[in-house]
């Protein structure tokens, strides 16, 4: 088969169409055959060579997917050849076929193509695992009804999945993008504050909408850029969490301030997470998310489809930033 490897860390042309050795399923593990996966920043990183694919894991980039199950390995229930299925991987997504534990595995939703479902596994994982405390499951965030969230990247990957879920258990949404075509967008899915990072200061911004309350909870993908003003515009108990690195990695965090605000900083990612965790993500976001995709109260947001074979131009897309949404590689499947 053939896969996208990266010939040395270096920029979008050190990308290459390569020939590569078939996956083998091991216990509790399936092959699918790729139809479609997405470009996430997270493959920028491991490109430029800042960020591994965990111990054991194929080193070619693609923390998602969708496709058909190719085969099953010994120890798998509930699913068979022929089930068109979307992935959370740790990686290997690009490439024509991929391995995985089949906890990881989630049905294609009703009424979502086969190739827009790969725009779907990272970006609810990621949100439900981060943001959402319903029906007991635990996490950083715990986002209620009628609580205030600020997304930072409101128009990206993440940010039109987290717009359309705090929506949908009836959160107030504000949002920092660059630009009015995004901020439109982030308006049509769901967000009602709206803020333009390049002109705009978004904890004035958020104060003044909120009556000086600030937001309950902060969705932040910009790590220490963002970090002293981010607990600025934290309301009185309001949590931070902080899924991205952006902005950088080392910041000042003034305690006084919130301890003031009784509030709390959470630093989480999912990539390293071993696979029984994993599964208990993926099993959560198919109980409380699948359902909203089915019944269209949520859907993939996709801003552009490309082949595998140009992911290097679609790695030079996501850096330009122009996109609202996920940008997804097709195979030849």
């Amino acid at each position: 088969m053939h896969a996208i490897t990266i010939t040395e860390p270096g920029g979008p042309e050190v990308l290459a169409w390569t020939e590569v050795p078939d996956p083998e399923p091991g216990h509790g593990e399936v092959v699918v055959q790729v139809a479609a996966t997405a470009v996430n920043r997270a493959d920028l990183l491991q490109r430029q060579g800042h960020y591994d694919p965990p111990p054991g894991t194929v080193p070619y980039p693609g923390l998602e997917c969708s496709g058909t199950v190719l085969e099953v390995g010994p120890g798998v229930a509930g699913w068979q050849e022929g089930d068109q299925v979307c992935a959370l991987l740790s990686g290997g997504g690009y490439a024509e076929r991929v391995v995985l534990p089949a906890g990881q595995l989630l049905p294609v939703p009703k009424g979502v193509e086969l190739a827009s479902a790969a725009a779907l596994p990272e970006v609810t994982c990621t949100v439900w695992s981060n943001v959402f405390n319903l029906a007991g499951v635990r996490t950083a965030a715990g986002l209620r009804p009628g609580e205030t969230i600020l997304i930072h990247g409101g128009a990206g990957g993440i940010g039109t999945m987290a717009i359309q879920l705090a929506r949908a258990v009836g959160a107030r949404i504000a949002v920092t993008s660059g630009g009015p075509e995004k901020l439109a967008a982030c308006a049509e899915l769901g967000a009602e504050i709206l803020v333009d990072y390049r002109e705009q200061d978004f904890v004035a911004e958020v104060r003044a909408a909120t009556d000086g309350r600030g937001a309950d909870v902060v969705l932040d993908l910009m790590g220490a850029k963002y970090l002293s003003r981010n607990v600025q515009v934290l309301a009185t108990g309001g949590r931070l969490v902080v899924i991205g690195l952006q902005g950088g990695v080392k910041g000042e965090l003034n305690l006084g301030a919130l301890l003031a605000k009784r509030a709390s900083v959470t630093a989480t990612s999912l990539r390293g997470r071993p696979p029984e965790e994993k599964a208990e993500i993926v099993t959560a976001v198919r109980t409380h998310v699948w359902p909203l995709i089915e019944d269209g109260r949520v859907r993939p947001v996709v801003d552009r489809v490309m082949p595998l074979r140009e992911a290097a131009d679609a790695h030079r897309a996501l850096e330009d930033g122009g996109h609202v949404g996920k940008l997804l590689l097709v195979t030849d499947a």
